[in-house]
């Protein structure tokens, strides 16, 4: 096979090529029986430790997921939506095939809970996992890890009418109550309400290691594939850098969400950083 030189790879293919050799690391492991020792990438690159949250309208058909982590271009491996299905996110130690599997396994007829049952029945890493998952009907449910890595600190989940969200790796427990408070009490479009979200959490601290990556992802009933799909693959400030894109964007699935208008404010006067306490 003829290689590339590097001279002629653009930066963004090489983080896209990163990205997806860190994704098949993850799932070559995940195939391994559990007693077989694995070499895998440091925890901070090849586990997608991260918050977000999934959230459908069943009035317009509109669905969607967003999430922010340390983890480079975690918009590309955690959140998943299909028109007319739901949303699904798979996070902490993170499984790429999973995502599409759970969404063909909740279009079947399999309720949420179901789908989650199904996905962990077998698993020898069931208990690292974190997974959340909708139907277009609003039923939700969620998965914790009960034996997170150490950076984990906390962990936890919230999840209301229609939306559910979760987050590990986090500051605290303000930063969950803030992604469900912002979600419910904001007005505006579903994508407005899981930008909100995400900034709420963002500014409660977040994710204790940073935030290099961050996405949504949104489908509406009759249009093929993603309604709206915007990512920041890698930036120091990754949730606030996605907020400037969605205010620049001049997209039909945004509302009066004024936060996602332009001119551009920093949402976060301060952001909290606190010393991460685990969960009691």
């Amino acid at each position: 096979m003829r290689t590339m030189p590097i001279a002629r790879t653009s930066r963004s293919s090489l983080l896209a090529l990163a990205v997806l050799a860190v994704v098949a690391v993850e799932s070559a492991a995940d195939e391994k029986p559990a007693n077989t020792k694995v070499n895998v990438l440091k925890p901070d690159y090849g586990i997608s430790r991260t918050f977000s949250i999934v959230a459908v309208d069943p009035e317009t058909g509109v669905c969607g997921a967003a999430v922010a982590s340390k983890y480079p271009a975690v918009g590309k491996v955690v959140p998943y939506v299909r028109v007319g299905v739901g949303a699904f996110c798979t996070q902490h130690w993170h499984n790429p095939a999973w995502g599409e599997k759970a969404l063909d396994l909740l279009a079947a007829g399999h309720g949420s809970e179901a789908v989650l049952g199904i996905l962990l029945k077998d698993d020898a890493r069931r208990d690292k996992r974190q997974l959340a998952i909708i139907d277009m009907k609003g039923r939700a449910a969620n998965r914790n890890p009960s034996n997170a890595d150490s950076s984990g600190i906390y962990w936890g989940a919230m999840s209301g009418r229609f939306y559910a969200c979760q987050g590990n790796t986090l500051t605290g427990r303000n930063v969950v109550v803030a992604m469900a408070k912002a979600y419910e009490e904001t007005e505006g479009s579903l994508a407005d309400r899981l930008m909100a979200a995400l900034i709420a959490a963002d500014c409660e601290g977040g994710d204790h290691r940073g935030r290099l990556g961050a996405g949504i992802r949104i489908a509406k009933t009759g249009v093929d594939g993603y309604w709206l799909e915007l990512q920041v693959e890698k930036s120091d400030d990754a949730v606030v850098d996605l907020l400037k894109k969605y205010a620049e964007s001049k997209h039909p699935a945004k509302g009066k969400w004024r936060v996602g208008q332009l001119p551009f404010k920093q949402p976060c006067l301060k952001k909290k950083i606190v010393k991460p306490q685990p969960a009691k």
